[in-house]
């Protein structure tokens, strides 16, 4: 059976306990993981060998850090797993807003209680997770919210004169002592809170409504920032940014198995109804998406791709298969290559586009990025000399019409008027065994067409709708060893 927790200064001395600082348990909880060879980030995907050894670095050399990165790489994530590497729960004066050191009281109320009850002065303890503390930096941000303010009534009611410290309401930064402190975008603090920032890391004092006070804070300070922001010419002041210790580089996932990993990880697929089965191709080209974007000159490389593009997308491309499933009454929802038009509005709605992606219009361009991502794909799964066959029939005047809702076998069906192109599709689906097979082929078939599509050999009228390109002349059937003929479309 567990102790219990002491409940007093003197149960506490007791007990053996031995205060340390924030920054030096962090270090020891971080050795220990280290040691018992424990994941440090769990959820954070494609850092292992990047971003987390800087942060190991950074952590164990007991530095503040910031974190420098575009939106979307999980920076806030990063920071709220902090949590993890402080003790369970920390032993504070009760009633203490500063989380008070019993040993070594910060606060006037603090000193006060111990020096009136010394060892039974109560006793509270704070678990880890009350122990972080994180504030969107934006313009308007004061230095009472970061800091504090005093307060009169405080004041009237104690029977203070206001240049009192006990009728300070402490900010957010004295209420994360002896705990981690983050800012979310620091270059959007306004000059004055920085200095602030600045003052407590170097001196450990503030002035408060001209008042000195001495806090002399124990605090685990991390920061997030765009890099185009965070320069010499940017918003940042220089001897703030000259005690940050370590400056922490993020990135995008640098690889397509990653980023199909975090997608899949973040996205909402098992919905609780009918049972969901994303093909591995589908999980592909939705995060192509994303990849092409990020290399689009269309789109505004500063402001960045966000990881939550291809999780969105997916959902919507779900929530398009669910309907789908409906309609048909089917047992299964397998997302097709079609739903993944129908989910425009999620990618548009993030991308930051250049005057030319502007000219064009959002959706255009999204519809170029699914095309080049299918087409990606394409080159993944098959070669383009086995699709002659079906730009053939395509060249010869053949068409193809599958509707958004229709069922996979009659998609199949469809698909099967088109020579070659199933029995190619077939190929690709060896690697899709937990996939429900005619919705396999339907996908694998939707991915060669798209490919074909992308390589300019057929053009797509609308999703689901295929025909020969208006800029290749029609073929019809000849002799020789081609079969076919070149004629002009008149």
């Amino acid at each position: 059976m567990p102790q219990p927790l002491p409940d007093t200064l003197g149960a506490l001395k007791r007990s053996g306990y031995c205060p340390r600082s924030v920054k030096d348990e962090m270090r020891e909880n971080l050795i220990r993981k280290l040691q018992a060879g424990e994941r440090l980030f769990p959820g954070i995907l494609g850092y292992e060998e990047s971003v987390v050894p800087q942060l190991v670095n950074a952590l164990l050399a007991r530095h503040n850090f910031i974190l420098l990165g575009l939106r979307g790489q999980a920076k806030s994530r990063i920071l709220r797993e902090l949590v993890g590497f402080l003790d369970d729960r920390i032993p504070i004066i009760a009633g203490s807003e500063v989380n008070d050191d019993p040993f070594h009281p910060i606060g006037k109320y603090g000193r006060l209680k111990v020096e009136e009850l010394r060892d039974e002065t109560p006793i509270d303890w704070v678990p880890r997770e009350q122990r972080y503390v994180e504030k969107l930096a934006t313009p308007d941000v004061t230095i009472a919210d970061i800091i504090g303010d005093v307060d009169p009534i405080r004041a009237a009611r104690g029977g203070h004169v206001l240049s009192d410290e006990l009728t300070i309401h402490y900010g957010l930064l004295p209420r994360a002592n002896r705990g981690v402190f983050a800012v979310n975008e620091l270059p959007d603090l306004a000059g004055k809170i920085q200095v602030g920032l600045f003052n407590i890391m170097q001196e450990g004092d503030v002035q408060i409504k001209g008042y000195p006070v001495r806090l002399a804070l124990d605090v685990q300070l991390v920061f997030t920032a765009n890099p185009e922001d965070y320069t010499a010419r940017g918003k940042i002041i220089t001897p703030l940014k000259d005690r940050i210790g370590a400056e922490v580089m993020t990135h995008y996932p640098r690889d397509l198995k990653d980023g199909v990993a975090i997608t899949e990880q973040e996205a909402w697929i098992d919905r609780g109804g009918r049972p969901i089965q994303v093909p591995q191709m589908i999980k592909e080209v939705v995060e192509r998406i994303a990849f092409e974007a990020r290399e689009d000159q269309r789109v505004d490389r500063r402001s960045g791709v966000s990881q939550r593009l291809p999780i969105t997308v997916l959902e919507s491309v779900l929530s398009n298969a669910e309907r789908r499933a409906m309609a048909n009454d089917a047992a299964l929802v397998v997302p097709w290559v079609a739903d993944i038009y129908a989910a425009l509005p999620a990618i548009t709605g993030k991308l930051e586009l250049e005057y030319e992606g502007e000219l064009q219009g959002g959706e255009k361009i999204a519809r170029d990025l699914i095309s080049r991502a299918a087409g990606a794909t394409f080159d993944e799964y098959f070669v383009e000399e086995d699709a002659e066959p079906i730009v053939e029939y395509f060249d010869t005047g053949g068409a193809l019409q599958v509707g958004e809702l229709s069922s996979a076998d009659a998609c199949l069906k469809g698909f099967g008027t088109v020579p070659g192109l199933v029995e190619l599709a077939r190929t690709a689906t060896v690697s899709q065994v937990d996939v429900d097979e005619a919705a396999s082929l339907v996908v694998a078939s939707e991915v060669v067409l798209e490919g074909l599509v992308a390589k300019r050999r057929i053009t797509r009228i609308e999703a689901g709708s295929y025909a020969r390109r208006k800029d290749r002349p029609r073929r019809s059937p000849g002799q020789g060893s081609g079969g076919f003929a070149w004629t002009q479309e008149t």
